[in-house]
């Protein structure tokens, strides 16, 4: 289970010093952070990490990549893989995309090792509540979600979809692809009661242009988004060189786990031999 750590050495405290909350740094690095996410629904804070950290969880990685669980699916941007017959097949909730990537999850990570320590150190999700304007967050419980990495590979890609159930999403850049894998998001392009469907349908039709902004994450750069409100995707990847990223969940109530049948869907069937 996730717990508290120390991290100091992971974070570029030169740059971003949040051991010290009220340093004037930290203090304009939250006050555009918040700015740009309540404008735009995503933040990004380069150099966020060192690179000595960033080379070693690449490395974790890597030795952990045989051990990860292949996802692929057909899906909606909704993460539906099945058609609502009674709505129309121009809706978005009828048009299918693929998506494939490989996912590892928390517990194939050392317990020491910088990705754990990274999501378990109390100033950085402390800093990312403040961005949010969420008054504290939580460690997850779950044994296998608190901290992930998704690799793609060459010709993977995460299509067209909304986060949904996470009111936020926090990313950690470890490695760029050769040539694709940009992480491109329409901000505030969402299913809300009345929205018009034409935007979004606009969108994952690649006829969208205006709406999208392509986000240049680079390596060691975090980067926070409000996903379930703004669809967003990876694009394919291509060339040998894989991309890979960590993703941290956070939570605003204590101990909180994730549904087994979920993390079947999203770890593989070996997780739920481990909860036997």
């Amino acid at each position: 289970m996730a717990h508290d750590t120390d991290g100091s050495d992971l974070i570029r405290l030169d740059l971003s010093p949040i051991d010290r909350p009220d340093d004037p740094a930290v203090r304009a690095m939250v006050t555009k952070a918040k700015a740009d996410i309540d404008r735009d629904q995503v933040c990004l804070i380069d150099n966020f990490i060192t690179e000595e950290a960033r080379q070693t969880m690449v490395d974790e990685a890597t030795a952990t990549l045989p051990s990860a669980h292949t996802n692929r699916s057909h899906r909606t941007c909704f993460l539906n893989q099945k058609p609502m017959p009674e709505r129309p097949d121009d809706q978005p909730m009828n048009m299918f995309f693929d998506a494939s990537y490989r996912m590892m999850a928390y517990d194939l990570f050392n317990d020491e090792g910088p990705l754990h320590r990274f999501y378990g150190w109390e100033p950085v999700r402390k800093v990312i509540a403040e961005i949010l304007g969420i008054e504290k967050l939580y460690l997850n419980n779950d044994p296998f979600q608190p901290a992930n990495v998704i690799v793609y590979q060459d010709g993977d890609r995460s299509t067209w979809h909304f986060d949904r159930g996470n009111e936020f999403t926090v990313t950690l850049m470890l490695q760029d692809a050769e040539a694709g894998g940009e992480f491109e998001i329409a901000p505030e392009i969402w299913p809300h009661d009345d929205a018009d469907p034409a935007p979004l349908r606009k969108v994952i039709t690649e006829e969208g242009g205006d709406l999208v902004r392509m986000i240049p994450r680079s390596p060691a750069s975090l980067v926070i988004f409000r996903g379930d409100r703004s669809v967003h995707r990876v694009s394919e990847v291509k060339g040998d060189c894989l991309r890979m990223m960590a993703v941290m969940v956070y939570e605003k109530e204590p101990g909180v786990i994730g549904r087994p049948e979920v993390n079947e869907t999203v770890y593989g069937p070996r997780v739920v031999q481990a909860a036997e």
